[in-house]
């Protein structure tokens, strides 16, 4: 694919940025399933959170393009083939992750109706309804919104100009890959589908790596590529589960055990290499100190906020005292990475822990200083839920950078949950 010619050839009326129902992440379509079976009824509502609020998306982006684009997800539903791949294939080992029941409900799914209104120099993007339905819209919706501030910035340049700037930055991809050879124990996977460029330079990337660094690729967690390109489909679970159990609990006891609740469900529902901590939702220290003692015997943890190596030194700690090996054990960084802290941290923790990384952002979506006054560079778009049946949802992070909710509500979760004073650190994606 000669992606400069695509993009310099773009006529049509609307050249779809999400293909698939499939075109997600991973991990949403295992917490779509635990939510099915767990919590079918909640009533959940996702609004779209610009962090980076100096990029003015509703100057960038025409309200009717965005519009289509979004009226063609709701078009979309399962093909054949995509049903055959989730019912059929292998997943982290195991056949038929997916039960009938689900892939029944799946299979029926047309995405829900959603609200856009614009709101000075933003959108208001928000989806309400039933939480299995409505947490499918996350993943395409931020894609979209990606990919259309980057059509705005493309349709000013001419065949060569956008010949060139493929050129240098497919240069930078592969200059990545050549320095991240060196580390014989690599495990990475592309963790970059919902801030990425476009669908076909993810694509692109992830061939790239398969290409480069062999099987130190490990996959990729966006299902339609993984499907395309016969690779690992990676992900686990994110701080959604967490933040609408907590939004859904009644009291300050039922609030501190609702995430235990999360992967107690979870627990039912997947094994193995799934059984992976998402610990930081609301301060990775407090939520290890108290956790029941049947967690210290998961896989591994994920780290996805505050200082990574400070995280996993915490897990570390955590597991020895638990009189688990650390060694035997998985570290996956996935917050904010590029070459440079992957080789950091790969260095620091290789033969203490297992590591890997999801490489996210800055694989996919990595054209920074490559257009005058760099107006492709990454930015913070973010999809949260923010209610569950009424209620607010609040995430506390080990970054305050990354907290939302209403402050009164944070207040309650960090008495509740025991955070005492964070480090502010830099969102840089």
């Amino acid at each position: 694919m000669d992606i400069a010619t695509r993009v310099y050839n773009h006529k049509w009326k609307i050249d779809p940025i999400v293909r698939s129902l499939i075109d997600t992440d991973f991990y949403k379509l295992l917490m779509c399933q635990s939510v099915f079976r767990n919590k079918p009824d909640t009533q959940v509502t996702f609004s779209l959170i610009n962090r980076s609020t100096q990029i003015p998306l509703a100057d960038l982006i025409d309200e009717g393009e965005l519009r289509e684009q979004l009226d063609h997800i709701r078009s979309l539903s399962l093909s054949r083939g995509e049903s055959t791949w989730l019912r059929g294939n292998t997943f982290y080992g195991k056949r038929q992750m997916f039960r009938p029941d689900f892939m029944e409900w799946f299979e029926a799914l047309r995405l829900p109706p959603y609200h856009l209104e614009r709101r000075g120099d933003q959108y208001e993007l928000t989806f309400e309804g039933s939480w299995p339905e409505v947490m499918l819209w996350e993943i395409p919706a931020l894609a979209v919104l990606m990919e259309l501030r980057g059509r705005a910035v493309l349709n000013r340049m001419g065949r060569f100009e956008l010949q060139v700037l493929y050129a240098r930055a497919m240069t930078r991809v592969w200059e990545k890959i050549e320095r991240l050879r060196a580390l014989e124990t690599l495990s990475i996977a592309d963790f970059g589908t919902r801030r990425r460029h476009s669908f076909l330079w993810q694509d692109w990337c992830v061939q790239a790596m398969r290409e480069g660094l062999g099987d130190s690729f490990t996959g990729t967690s966006n299902c339609l590529i993984a499907m395309r390109r016969e690779v690992e489909a990676i992900g686990t679970n994110a701080h959604e589960l967490p933040m609408v159990y907590a939004a859904l609990a009644k009291s300050d006891a039922e609030l501190a055990r609702a995430p235990y609740d999360v992967l107690s469900d979870w627990h039912d529902e997947h094994e193995g290499n799934l059984h992976i901590i998402l610990p930081d939702t609301y301060g990775s220290k407090g939520f290890l100190e108290n956790a029941p003692d049947w967690l210290a015997s998961w896989t591994g943890i994920r780290i996805d906020s505050g200082d990574p190596a400070r995280g996993a030194a915490i897990a570390i700690d955590w597991w020895r005292a638990r009189g688990e090996d650390p060694t035997r054990k998985r570290v996956i960084f996935s917050d904010g990475l590029d070459v440079d802290k992957i080789i950091e941290l790969h260095r620091q923790f290789d033969g203490r822990v297992n590591v890997s990384f999801g490489w996210g952002t800055l694989l996919t979506n990595d054209f920074r200083s490559l257009v005058p006054d760099d107006a492709l560079a990454p930015f913070s778009l973010v999809c949260k839920a923010v209610s569950a049946n009424g209620r607010p949802t609040v995430k506390l992070s080990d970054n305050p950078e990354k907290a939302m909710g209403p402050p009164d509500e944070i207040e309650r979760y960090k008495r509740v949950f025991g955070v005492g004073q964070q480090q502010r650190q830099p969102v840089v994606v």
